[in-house]
């Protein structure tokens, strides 16, 4: 039978445990909470970059307005970018985003290749042997938009160079604290057409009179500036959504 003294002890043992895990429960607090601020502070931008770019590339001859905008025919190579952890302790964070990817582009005819961003996924990826065309991991814990353009910039030389016909972006879709979903969008060639719930907000006054836009310097030097950086931007928003689902 135990001892009065290994009693006080356990039970001091206890209360140390308690104390720590308190403090880290603090601690994740605050990075929710400071990442979905990041991620209502993008929505404005991203949803004025939006409603521009939907304009201009609703005008006649759409198809030759920019090569990301144009839809090929055949897809011959495909380019996901996978968003995880770099870290474990999240639950089944990791392994349900690197599951849900393989489940996606597993059963595909064409050549698959995969950049990933956080080191739990690359490993998982490595694992089974998939091509990993770059790896991004160690982002700061708050991301500014410049510490993840490369990776936007990466995956738009790919598709311009021809080795990849559809990029897709699969990440973590922050719902609330106890739902995050698993997520794939199609990154390239970017996509005008469909249900973007930022859209909502212009479309709720469709019948009104179309506004008249005049475009400065021109139509074709903005969807230059534009639509690559959108595409950044679209990455960049994903990274956001996996932080706070992490």
């Amino acid at each position: 039978m135990a001892s009065a003294r290994e009693f006080r002890l356990r039970i001091r043992s206890v209360k140390n445990i308690a104390q720590v895990t308190r403090a880290l429960q603090a601690v994740s607090a605050s990075k929710v909470r400071k990442a979905m601020q990041a991620v209502l502070g993008t929505r404005p931008y991203a949803t004025k970059a939006w409603q521009v770019l939907t304009h201009i590339a609703g005008q006649p001859g759409r198809a030759n307005l920019h090569p990301l905008l144009m839809p090929r025919e055949e897809n011959h190579n495909t380019l996901v970018v996978m968003i995880s952890g770099d870290r474990g302790l999240a639950g089944s964070y990791n392994t349900n985003i690197v599951r849900f990817a393989l489940q996606q582009f597993d059963k595909r005819s064409e050549p698959v290749r995969y950049i990933t961003v956080g080191r739990k996924g690359r490993d998982m990826l490595m694992r089974r042997r998939k091509t990993i065309l770059a790896e991004f991991s160690r982002l700061p814990a708050a991301p500014s938009f410049m510490d993840v353009s490369a990776i936007g910039r990466l995956a738009v030389d790919e598709f311009l160079a021809e080795r990849a016909d559809r990029v897709y972006l699969v990440y973590t879709s922050y719902v609330n604290m106890v739902k995050q979903i698993p997520t794939i969008k199609q990154l390239l060639p970017l996509e005008l057409d469909g249900g973007e719930s930022r859209v909502v907000r212009f479309s709720a006054h469709a019948r009104e009179a179309s506004a008249a836009y005049i475009y400065e310097p021109g139509e074709q030097e903005i969807l230059d500036q534009i639509v690559p950086r959108f595409t950044a931007l679209q990455v960049y928003q994903a990274i956001l959504e996996s932080l706070a689902s992490e």
